[in-house]
């Protein structure tokens, strides 16, 4: 049994919960999780245990290694990311994370690299909200690759704050414009996909990320990424009604991890 952790104790990590509840990560035991908000992980931890596994609620990260896991989720937030990575690695812990934001920094990011090859530990990208990262990576690696990314949200994902207009509600506007380094600045939590898609084809310096509101969606996110080179032309093209793909993405990905046959 692979000893697992969560870090992050919301909606996600229960859908990750549940999954291992219900017989689908069978080659792993949740020993431990933690959130900032203790109530949060008092709450996953118990859910645990009354399903009949034993499962720690702690109060800080360094109790939370302490329990030697083989793997650590990450389903809270880039700069959480940042905090816990390099300490975890270099546990003998490896990380399965979705908020791949935090890897836009070139400098972290090879330190990540340094530290997982040093205590041979990784750091893996869950798709979260998109996919197709084997068709993405491959074309890159053909060679004079270019990418682009968009991303759509409903109004109401806007109506908040500082880029709302009155026009959104009748038409698309374009909120964001630029790299995908630029577009995770800009909002620190809601373009992790872009940095994903960065990474798996011409970088975040290089990743041109726009941003637009629709009308059309109600809720939910629309996230499409382009790749084009001199032989290949791919399209990953992904809806979501709501975030709950971004969790079994997750569990797809402790899945892949064991599993004789790879995708």
């Amino acid at each position: 049994m692979k000893k697992l952790v969560i870090v992050g104790c919301g909606y996600l990590a229960d859908i990750v919960a549940d999954a291992l509840l219900n017989g689908l990560l069978p080659e792993y035991d949740l020993v431990g999780v933690y959130s900032r908000t203790w109530a949060k992980a008092e709450r996953l931890a118990a859910k645990m245990e009354q399903a009949g596994r034993a499962c720690k609620a702690c109060t800080s990260l360094e109790e939370l290694l302490a329990l030697k896991p083989d793997f650590l989720v990450e389903a809270a937030s880039p700069a959480a990311m940042k905090e816990l990575t390099l300490p975890t690695l270099k546990n003998g812990t490896s990380i399965v994370t979705l908020s791949i934001g935090a890897l836009a920094d070139n400098s972290f990011l090879e330190a990540v690299k340094e530290t997982g090859t040093a205590h041979g530990t990784r750091v893996y990208l869950a798709s979260g909200a998109t996919g197709g990262f084997d068709v993405l990576r491959t074309a890159t690696l053909m060679g004079n690759a270019s990418a682009q990314f968009l991303n759509e949200k409903g109004v109401r994902a806007f109506r908040r704050s500082h880029f709302y207009s009155a026009d959104m509600e009748v038409e698309n506007k374009q909120v964001f414009s630029g790299t995908a380094r630029e577009a995770i600045e800009v909002f620190p939590t809601g373009l992790n996909v872009a940095v994903a898609a960065s990474l798996a084809t011409v970088g975040p310096e290089k990743l041109q990320v726009t941003m637009e509101s629709t009308p059309r969606f109600v809720a939910g996110d629309r996230q499409r990424v382009e790749i084009e080179n001199d032989q290949v032309h791919a399209v990953v093209d992904v809806f979501s009604a709501t975030p709950e793909i971004a969790g079994w993405s997750v569990v797809a990905t402790l899945q892949n991890i064991v599993s004789p046959i790879v995708f």
